[in-house]
C-alpha cells in the first residue's frame, strides 16, 4: 500500500509541476522557427520554374547564333550575364523620403530589395557630401533576370505612347547594352494614384559578348524591339 500511494503521489506531483498544454506549446515552438525559416527560403510565386525566356535562349537563340558567327562550341555563344536596375535620385539630398518611396517602387518593379547608392566624393556646388545617399540600384541574375527582361519587352516597352522600338546606339563597345525608361509608371506593378513622383531609371543590359554586334544580335533573338 506504501508504494502504491507513493506512486500517486509522485504522479499527482509531476501532473501539478507541468503547466497545462506545456506540450502542445512546446511543439508549436519547435515547429514555429522551422516554418519561419522556410516561408524565407522558397522564392516568390512568380519566380518558380524555368523562365520561358531561358528555354528559348537555349533552344532558338544558341543555334541561330552559332550559325551566324561560326561558332565551334556552344560555350562559345554570348549569354546574359546580369541586370542592372538603377534610380539616381538627386533630390534625396533634401528630402530623404523620396530614396524611400523609390526603393519602395524598385522592389515591386524588379522582386528585389534595391541597396542605397552613395555619393563617391564630395561636389560644394551641389551641396553634395561624399557618402551621401543619391539612389538606389537592383541587380537581378539567373531566373529574376529573365523574367524581368522577358516583361520589359513583351509588356512594358509596348505601353510607351507612340513607340516606335529602342535606339541601337546605346552599346557600349563591349556588348553591353543601356536603356533609359522616363517614367515609372509604364510597369504594371506601379499605380498612378500612388505615386509621389514621376521618376525614370537606367535599365543596362551585361552580356559575355566580346563585341556590339554579337550583343545587339543576342538581344534582337531575344525579342529586344530595336528602332528600324
Amino acid at each position: 500500500m506504501a508504494e502504491k500511494g507513493s506512486g500517486k503521489d509522485k504522479g499527482k506531483a509531476a501532473a501539478k509541476g507541468a503547466p497545462k498544454g506545456a506540450d502542445k506549446k512546446t511543439a508549436k515552438a519547435a515547429a514555429a522557427p522551422a516554418a519561419k525559416g522556410a516561408e524565407k527560403s522558397s522564392p516568390p510565386p512568380a519566380f518558380k520554374g524555368t523562365p520561358r525566356l531561358k528555354d528559348y535562349y537555349r533552344d532558338e537563340c544558341v543555334p541561330q547564333m552559332m550559325e551566324e558567327f561560326r561558332y565551334k562550341s556552344p560555350m562559345q555563344v554570348p549569354r546574359l550575364k546580369k541586370v542592372v536596375v538603377n534610380i539616381g535620385l538627386g533630390e534625396a539630398i533634401q528630402n530623404i523620403k523620396l530614396l524611400e518611396s523609390a526603393s519602395v517602387e524598385l522592389t515591386a518593379v524588379t522582386g528585389q530589395k534595391p541597396v542605397v547608392t552613395r555619393a563617391k566624393k564630395s561636389i560644394a556646388a551641389f551641396k553634395l557630401r561624399e557618402g551621401m545617399p543619391i539612389g538606389c540600384m537592383v541587380t537581378l541574375r539567373r531566373s529574376r533576370m529573365y523574367y524581368f527582361l522577358d516583361k520589359l519587352m513583351n509588356v512594358v516597352l509596348p505601353r510607351v505612347r507612340d513607340f516606335r522600338g529602342v535606339s541601337e546606339k546605346a552599346f557600349d563597345g563591349r556588348g553591353n547594352y543601356t536603356l533609359g525608361i522616363k517614367e515609372q509608371i509604364i510597369f504594371p506593378e506601379i499605380e498612378y494614384d500612388q505615386i509621389d513622383k514621376v521618376r525614370g531609371m537606367n535599365i543596362t543590359i551585361v552580356t559575355s559578348a566580346p563585341t556590339d554586334e554579337e550583343g545587339k544580335f543576342l538581344l534582337k533573338l531575344l525579342g529586344m524591339p530595336f528602332r528600324r
